[in-house]
């Protein structure tokens, strides 16, 4: 397998096989995200990837079961591309059970509902995409690239098309300021297409991005350990989802909130209120991750 740059996948792709389908991200203009900065995008051809899925069959034995293919926006290539990958991959890995990828709102919705549908019938399975925010100025303000009505149009044609979406909310990125519009706004997005899998991620300020230096100068004020807590309590307390099961899994995060909604809303807030009861001191600083 041959590998570009630093690879990045979410944490829920520990176990999977990673084969590099695109080099960077298209976008690359969010604010507070270090992560393709200094790589120029481009996709990989469709033989290149093919030979590393047969690279990875030859060094791991035909067993995997699941495949995750960064970069990011993998979603941006051609759907007929898309297709012939992981139609390959099934051919490789005869055991091969789930295919995901990451793919933002903005390019979700260059694909028609017959590409998604395709593309799952394909055998992609899951869509890791990184909303951060449903509140449309917070969206502007970090260069998203998309508004509230865009992460809702590609939600609710991703549910159409049957693949899950592991939607991520980025506590805190509204800042001290659009702390409650963040919550509440994101709070009615997600509860318009009740995703698959909502993540909890929260916002720590990366050097070398235009939001860190805001944070330094004092015009992005960071939230603390309790006002970040409070915050993912009024978006849990908004929430309307349908079968949305609420993750809080990153090691950013002061809180393990964790359950399936509307069902385990009481016992996430309770959660949230115990971890209030402790004082900020015990926490990470807010501007050091705990990595």
């Amino acid at each position: 397998m041959r590998y570009e740059g630093t690879i990045y996948r979410p944490p829920s792709e520990a176990y999977s096989l990673l084969i590099q389908a695109t080099i960077g991200c298209p976008h690359n203009k969010c604010t507070f995200c270090p992560l393709y900065k200094s790589t120029k995008f481009r996709i990989r051809s469709v033989e290149e990837i093919k030979e590393d899925l047969v690279a990875a069959r030859d060094y791991y034995g035909e067993s995997i079961k699941s495949i995750f293919f960064p970069d990011g926006n993998t979603i941006v290539m051609k759907t007929e591309h898309l297709c012939q990958i992981f139609a390959y991959a099934h051919t490789v890995f005869p055991y091969l059970e789930r295919i995901t990828i990451y793919g933002s709102a903005r390019f979700v919705n260059r694909k028609s509902l017959e590409d998604l549908r395709q593309l799952k019938d394909y055998g992609l399975s899951r869509i890791h995409t990184g909303m951060e925010s449903g509140d449309d100025l917070t969206l502007e303000r970090i260069k998203k690239g998309t508004d509230s009505a865009g992460i809702i149009s590609a939600g609710l044609k991703l549910k159409e098309a049957g693949i899950e979406i592991s939607e991520y909310y980025l506590t805190g990125i509204g800042g001290l300021e659009r702390t409650k519009e963040h919550a509440i706004n994101s709070a009615r997005v997600l509860s318009s297409f009740s995703p698959d899998f909502i993540r909890i991620r929260t916002f720590v300020p990366m050097p070398n991005t235009p939001l860190y230096a805001e944070y330094q100068s004092g015009q992005f004020k960071l939230l603390s350990p309790h006002q970040a807590l409070h915050e993912v309590r009024t978006l849990v307390e908004n929430l309307d989802c349908k079968d949305s099961l609420l993750l809080s899994d990153h090691i950013a995060n002061y809180c393990d909130a964790n359950g399936r909604l509307p069902e385990d809303r009481d016992s996430v807030l309770q959660e949230i209120d115990e971890t209030l009861k402790l004082d900020e001191s015990q926490f990470r600083p807010a501007h050091m991750s705990r990595l």
